[in-house]
């Protein structure tokens, strides 16, 4: 299991093909080049400006020397104006335990649940019965943010998988539709909530 960071920016209007042209050209090989492992970039089917992805540390430790390697780098000081200038809020965050999602080649739509159980025992046995390998089940890492720079969410206990299950979660629980970056962009079919929020610099 890796220590997992799933990441949703909500963008300016119009200004989400402007950062994942800059991301898929510079920032995948940036992070990689320091040991971050990036798994998938998406659009948001359901909010033109939100941009969603995820990266992966092999623990704590590693993910602080990765990060601070990355944002004192050259990579990110040439670009962080830009990449920066598209951005309302940078900052939610979940830090998470699992193995990191990467959509399969040729995937057009991926749904992820954000799940907030109240009962972890509960919780457990639903997985067992409805949750499967490919699922990627991840759980909320309590470690605490030795990157302050780059805030987390707090105070909350999610699980977090990616594809459908047979049964609805009985907990509250959010579901984001996805397009994976490496396809055509999507028409938007709607739009969600704006969130405002610090920008990294």
């Amino acid at each position: 299991m890796s220590i997992v960071e799933l990441r949703q920016y909500t963008l300016h209007p119009g200004a989400r093909e402007t950062l994942i042209e800059l991301f898929e050209r510079e920032f995948v090989t940036g992070q990689e080049a320091v040991g971050i492992t990036l798994g998938g970039r998406f659009r948001d089917l359901d909010d033109p400006d939100r941009f969603v992805w995820l990266r992966a540390f092999p623990d704590m430790t590693h993910r602080r020397r990765s990060l601070e390697a990355f944002y004192t780098g050259p990579v990110w000081r040439e670009h962080r104006d830009v990449a920066n200038a598209t951005m309302l809020d940078s900052d939610d965050v979940l830090l998470l335990r699992g193995p990191n999602f990467t959509p399969e080649p040729g995937a057009r739509e991926v749904t992820v649940t954000v799940c907030h159980p109240s009962d972890p025992a509960a919780f457990d046995d639903y997985a067992a019965r409805h949750l499967r390998p490919i699922h990627a089940l991840h759980r909320t890492e309590h470690a605490d943010n030795d990157y302050p720079l780059l805030p987390v969410r707090t105070g909350e206990d999610v699980r977090v998988w990616f594809g459908p299950t047979a049964a609805p979660s009985p907990w509250p629980h959010q579901h984001l539709r996805l397009e994976p970056v490496t396809t055509s962009p999507a028409r938007p079919r709607g739009d969600g909530p704006s969130r405002t929020g610090r920008l990294v610099g």
